[in-house]
């Protein structure tokens, strides 16, 4: 995979920047909001240094962000990674935290300093979801209040709201934990892939919370792109394959199955990307430990009158 320096533009965070995060920025073919990510990024008090993995192999991206003050590191991988390329920025950062944005998202002022002083102070903690606010008029994303009523149980040796997911655009890791657990599986490439990394940082011993205190800004725009719901559908049920117990992984591609049947958007498709998939998810499957098991399942029972689709359970 091709990696370099950002042209004309390799440098160290400016004093008084934080040295303890990195941001991750993943794009493909949008420069126009790319840019907006890193304009706001750059205003940062903790000036983080920004590793870019362009998910493109059109040079627009590389184009744009020349000559950029917050870019430390563009990555350019010979293929689209999807939610991979976050695991490819954060074994190139140089710090011990990782803040990820898209390409639509960035940090409001203060959070990621709060976010390391945070993961300074608890050393089991792997992952910090962050309060998520979207559009120009911060509205609040409905995930921070499904987060916020988490039923898993405060911990003494942990901040905030014990939980098992978040959004990938708005949270910190530890670094040692994201990569000691693989980062985000390739199976799922895009789409509702944070539970399972939620799962595998808990099932290692780290913990995941939801801090409210930590803001997240998130634009996103209608730029056509379909097929996001399928997506979802499908690593919903090659999750709970690769991790959950069998009844719960039938009961999911049951469902999955009937709303195939009935003619459900992207079900269809969902369906027969799970089952050319599932092979490898076997190969993978990995159960979750009785502790991790039991806080799924009371997560479950809470989401059971919730929509699945559009957000990431907890």
């Amino acid at each position: 995979m091709p990696t370099e320096p950002a042209p004309g533009r390799t440098r160290a965070p400016a004093a008084p920047g934080d040295p303890r995060i990195t941001v991750a920025v993943i794009t493909r073919d949008r420069p126009a909001s790319l840019l907006r990510t890193l304009d706001a990024l750059a205003a940062l008090p903790e000036r983080p240094p920004v590793v870019v993995v362009d998910n493109s192999r059109a040079d627009t991206t590389r184009r744009a962000v020349a000559g950029h003050p917050a870019v430390t590191r563009l990555l350019r991988p010979a293929r689209n990674t999807g939610a991979v390329g976050r695991t490819l920025a954060a074994r190139h950062a140089r710090t011990p935290y990782v803040a990820f944005s898209d390409d639509d998202s960035w940090w409001e002022p203060g959070s990621l300093a709060r976010a390391a002083d945070l993961l300074d102070r608890y050393p089991r903690l792997g992952l910090l979801a962050a309060r998520t606010l979207v559009g120009a008029e911060a509205a609040e994303d409905p995930l921070n209040a499904v987060l916020a009523a988490s039923p898993l149980p405060a911990r003494p040796d942990l901040p905030g709201r014990p939980v098992l997911g978040f959004l990938g655009c708005a949270c910190v890791v530890r670094r040692e934990a994201f990569l000691g657990v693989g980062g985000y599986h390739p199976l799922l490439f895009f789409g509702g892939e944070e539970t399972l990394l939620a799962y595998d940082l808990a099932a290692a011993g780290w913990g995941v919370t939801y801090e409210p205190a930590l803001r997240a800004r998130h634009h996103p725009e209608d730029h056509g792109r379909t097929g996001r719901s399928s997506l979802v559908r499908r690593n919903h049920v090659l999750t709970t394959c690769l991790r959950r117990p069998w009844p719960v992984a039938l009961r999911a591609g049951t469902d999955l199955a009937l709303a195939a049947a009935a003619g459900r958007p992207g079900a269809r498709r969902a369906l027969k990307e799970a089952v050319a998939r599932f092979p490898a998810a076997l190969a993978r499957r990995r159960p979750l430990p009785p502790r991790v098991e039991h806080a799924a399942r009371l997560l479950d029972r809470e989401a059971s009158g919730r929509p699945r689709e559009g957000t990431a359970p907890t």
